[in-house]
């Protein structure tokens, strides 16, 4: 009774497939009676064309039935992902007669997996050349691999509302809103992305989710107009012999994949979370994840915990002593930089407003709470955790602070030998800790009078550069000499800017890189060279990887990164040379927004040090050869300022020119600089790459306003293509929906105070459209500000005072007078000293 119930569903559904193609009719069937055998791996069905396969591949001792390409599994049969159990080396998979697929352990019989497609009319089996193994009664399909997913999606498959990826713990969805999911055991939702804002009123019918052969991840849906992005493959559209699909990884993230015909070789081209610390039980109950040089590594709190595995950190920790067992010794161990992630749907219930100090005490006098976390958000937020499942996020860029319980260290009665063996083993602890480092030492020192004695590999410094004092993270130290012979003495000059001059180089060993060279430095060489480990510490998709350094004498101060084969953005918006006449595409300008969006919200938010840009234009976006956003030159400021008070100042005058257009007002006021100076800076920039042009110049075109000021009138007229650059709109449909979300968050983040600005994190789930955008308000007064003040003060050196002038005129006159000698506001001829005094409300009388 339950076969037939089973293919009366399996038959509702045959009306709603609408990919199954009419080329499985002319493709060689398989019979029934038909068998694989693990104990044979050569043995195998395969699809027309020969790119698929179904056979078995082992994980160990595990044995799976796969659907391959290239021996890369793209669904599998014996395994959680399947639902099922473990199958053997003695393993088979058996067509049978009654229309069943099996899969069976040879040794004991048992069944591991099975379609329970038996009494449902099959006759026959096919693997079609889009990697679809499907049982069918003549031309009908009655089960297949595409309506079963595993942990991957292929190109032409339908995924639907009622599939569901797995792997281990994780899963993911597409919801009947139109919006994927990812969750950690069925439950929590720690990443989400939806549709379009201007989708959100439209009532979904049947959405369904689709990868297609280009890399372009699409939601259909009869009540849309077009399918909607969802993501993109970097390499997206290039490529017909390349084979790109969507899998969720054991590791909780959702990415796409491609992979050249015959290679048998992946390449990961899209990450659902960009941070892997982000993902929700990645280090297990109670694991910690942060991330160190080559990549995020999971770790215990404190000594108070086990892990549960060495040889797997991410199956997470124990307590030594459970809570339970040490009534009335809890203590609350405090955990800077830390959050213990908190997702929908425990998110509302578990937020309470106490402050970080009750945020301790509370969850210690609390038996149900085991940890709390304060969020430092200025509102005294914070999250009580209660017994559950605990998963940390470590991050020196994080402001946030957690506490978890933990008992006090109980030491009870020790007979001698337990004493003796106790000392025994801390002289094996001691001696395991002292030889390594005594080693480490004496090896320092021989290599640094060896390094001293060829003095021309430090530039005769005279051990100032000694090796000891390079235990900071920098990679590659390069002499002067190396570098001048890389690029043929400074010879292939392909930028510049106020920082210094950037050259083309060869390494010895072939690598292609670029050679800055600082001109202004006032730091001194340790110091420099601490700022430039802080930058050779950040690893991002979306920015520039610095190779090495130089610092031979005092006057030679070098920065090597990798090269850029198509050079910066400002080439392609503003094109004077025949080479870059060529457009950019829609896609491909959104694509790069949000790159470099990702990447400043990782200097600012994610990375080890937080790191303001502060020279942000489209200058420092740099494309590689698939047109992926590389930030550059962040950190410079750092490398070329000394952190004093007048540091402002003499930044700004470095900025002088052509780049004040970027700066954020707060600069130019000499206010507190914070990473909202980069979200104006990248406000600038999104709306050039919408519009094609500079944001702060003026034209006939634009009334002789400011582009940005004109822009905006526009776009509250609904003109919006009119802000849109024309040759795109001469060649190309565009996404007019992603082109109003990018105008949007480009105004918003343009906006005169820092504090109505949004942080670059929330810029990338706006442009993502995980977040909805409200109007943004007019910001014209900011830009008539800056406008009157760029053209009215030429003359002058820059467009800054000195320090002291200010500081002077915001003690003494406030605000207004600021702005008048800053020339923001037109000062008339003053009355005399007397009436000033008398009359003047911004002057208190002597």
């Amino acid at each position: 009774m339950a076969s037939v119930t089973i293919c009366r569903v399996l038959k509702m559904t045959i009306g709603e497939r609408d990919y199954w193609m009419a080329s499985v009719r002319e493709e060689a069937d398989i019979s029934p009676g038909s068998t694989l055998h693990a104990s044979n791996p050569t043995q195998t069905w395969t699809s027309p064309n020969k790119n698929f396969s179904l056979g078995f591949i082992s994980d160990g001792p595990a044995y799976f039935a796969a659907v391959m390409c290239d021996g890369i599994p793209v669904w599998k049969a014996g395994g959680s992902e399947s639902g099922g159990g473990v199958a053997d080396s003695s393993a088979s998979l058996r067509f049978q007669a009654n229309g069943n697929l099996r899969l069976v352990n040879g040794s004991s019989g048992s069944v591991v997996w099975q379609s329970d497609t038996a009494g449902c009319g099959v006759t026959s089996a096919a693997l079609d050349d889009s990697g679809n193994f499907v049982l069918k009664n003549s031309t009908v399909s009655i089960w297949s691999t595409f309506d079963n997913p595993t942990d991957t999606i292929l190109p032409s498959q339908n995924f639907a509302i009622n599939k569901v990826l797995r792997s281990g713990m994780y899963s993911f969805s597409l919801l009947s809103s139109g919006n994927l999911a990812l969750r950690w055991n069925n439950y929590i939702v720690y990443w989400s992305l939806g549709l379009d804002s201007s989708s959100d009123s439209i009532n979904l019918t049947s959405p369904s989710l689709s990868l297609e052969s280009n890399g372009t991840l699409l939601v259909f849906d009869p009540s849309l107009s077009s399918p909607v992005v969802m993501a993109y493959s970097s390499d997206h559209a290039e490529g017909s012999d390349v084979l790109r699909f969507l899998r969720l990884d054991n590791d909780g993230n959702l990415r796409i994949y491609s992979s050249s015909k015959g290679s048998g070789k992946i390449t990961e081209r899209w990450a659902a979370v960009a941070n892997q610390c982000l993902v929700f039980g990645y280090c297990g109950d109670m694991g910690v994840c942060s991330y160190n040089n080559s990549g995020p590594t999971c770790g215990c709190p404190s000594q108070n915990f086990d892990p549960i595995d060495l040889d797997n950190r991410r199956k997470g920790c124990r307590r030594r002593v459970e809570i339970e067992d040490c009534p009335g010794r809890e203590t609350m161990l405090q955990l800077d930089h830390t959050t213990f992630l908190t997702y929908p749907p425990e998110l509302v219930p578990q937020l309470f407003y106490l402050g970080i100090a009750a945020c301790q005490l509370n969850c210690l006098n609390s038996r149900s709470c085991i940890a709390s976390t304060s969020l430092a958000d200025g509102r005294g937020s914070i999250y009580m955790k209660f017994p559950g499942f605990l998963s940390g996020y470590q991050s020196p860029a994080l402001r946030t602070t957690s506490f978890i319980k933990v008992c006090y260290s109980i030491i009870p009665n020790q007979s001698i030998s337990r004493k003796n063996a106790r000392g025994y083993h801390a002289w094996i602890v001691v001696l395991v800790v002292l030889v390594p480092i005594f080693c480490f030492f004496v090896l320092e020192c021989v290599l640094w009078l060896w390094l001293h004695g060829k003095s021309q590999r430090f530039g005769g410094l005279s051990g100032q550069c000694s090796p000891l004092d390079f235990v900071s993270g920098v990679s590659l130290q390069f002499s002067y000499k190396e570098l001048r012979s890389a690029t043929k003495g400074f010879g292939d000059k392909i930028g510049g800017g106020e920082l210094g001059a950037v050259f083309r180089g060869t390494l010895a060993n072939g690598t292609v890189v670029a050679v800055k060279c600082l001109e202004v430095i006032e730091l001194g060489q340790k110091q420099f060279r601490m700022e430039v480990a802080t930058i050779s510490r950040t690893h991002h998709l979306n920015l520039v990887r610095l190779i090495g350094f130089c610092c031979d004498g005092y006057r030679h101060r070098l920065l090597v990164y990798e090269f850029m084969e198509k050079g910066s953005l400002n080439h392609f918006l503003f094109p004077r040379e025949e080479q870059f006449k060529t457009s950019l595409n829609w896609e491909c300008r959104f694509t790069i927004a949000l790159g470099t969006a990702k990447g400043l919200t990782y200097l600012h938010e994610e990375c080890q040090d937080c790191i303001v840009h502060g020279h942000m234009k489209p200058e420092n976006i740099l494309l590689d050869e698939k047109n992926i956003a590389k930030v550059t030159d962040f950190g410079l400021s750092r490398l070329t300022s000394p952190k004093k008070d007048h540091h402002r100042c003499r930044t700004l005058a470095s900025t002088s020119g052509f780049t004040k257009g970027y700066l954020a007002p707060e600069w130019l006021r000499n206010l507190p600089i914070t990473s909202k100076v980069d979200v104006y800076s990248y406000g600038m920039v999104l709306l050039e790459l919408v519009s094609g042009r500079r944001s702060f110049e003026a034209s006939a075109e634009t009334d002789e306003k400011k582009f940005s000021v004109w822009a905006f009138e526009e776009y509250e007229r609904g003109n919006v293509k009119e802000i849109v650059d024309k040759r795109i709109l001469d060649h190309e449909e565009v996404d007019m929906g992603k082109v109003i979300r990018a105008i949007q968050v480009g105004f918003w983040c343009i906006q005169e105070q820092p504090s109505q600005r949004p942080t670059m994190g929330e810029v990338v789930q706006m442009l993502e459209g995980v977040t909805k955008i409200g109007k943004p308000p007019n910001p014209k007064a900011v830009f008539e500000g800056a406008s009157n003040r760029e053209n009215k003060n030429e003359s002058r050196e820059g467009i800054f005072m000195p320090c002291t002038i200010r500081a002077q005129a915001r003690s003494l006159l406030m605000g207004k007078v600021v702005q008048m000698l800053e020339g923001i506001i037109e000062m008339e001829k003053p009355p005399p000293p007397k009436a000033l005094q008398l009359k003047d409300p911004l002057v208190e009388p002597a």
